[in-house]
C-alpha cells in the first residue's frame, strides 16, 4: 500500500513549511476582495496561515496580507481570522479525540 503524499504549504509570517490540514488559506478575489477560505477552492490569489492567533496579530501589525495579496485589508478582516482560527482549532481537538 502507497502512503498518501500530504500537501505541505509556506504559513506567510513564520515561513514555516506545515501540512496544508493545519493551515487556513486567505484569498483574494477579481474584486479585491479579501477572505478566508475555508474549502480551499475559491479561485483568486491565495496565502496560508498557520492555525495561531499570535501569528494573525504579527500579520495585522505588519500588514503582511496587504503586501501578499496586494489588497487593502482591513482590521476586522483579522479579527473574523482569529475567531475562524479558533472555531478551527476547537474542531481538530474534537476530531482529534474520537
Amino acid at each position: 500500500m502507497q502512503k498518501r503524499k500530504i500537501p505541505m504549504r509556506k504559513c506567510v509570517v513564520s515561513r514555516e513549511m506545515k501540512p496544508k490540514k493545519e493551515m487556513v488559506r486567505i484569498v483574494r478575489s477579481k474584486d479585491g476582495d479579501v477572505s478566508v477560505d475555508p474549502t480551499g477552492k475559491k479561485n483568486g490569489r491565495g496565502a496560508y496561515i498557520s492555525l495561531d492567533t499570535a501569528l494573525v496579530k504579527e500579520a495585522k501589525d505588519k500588514k503582511i496580507f496587504n503586501q501578499t495579496l496586494n489588497a487593502q485589508v482591513d482590521d476586522s478582516f483579522y479579527d473574523d481570522l482569529m475567531e475562524y482560527i479558533d472555531y478551527k482549532k476547537a474542531r481538530m481537538e474534537i476530531e482529534n479525540e474520537q
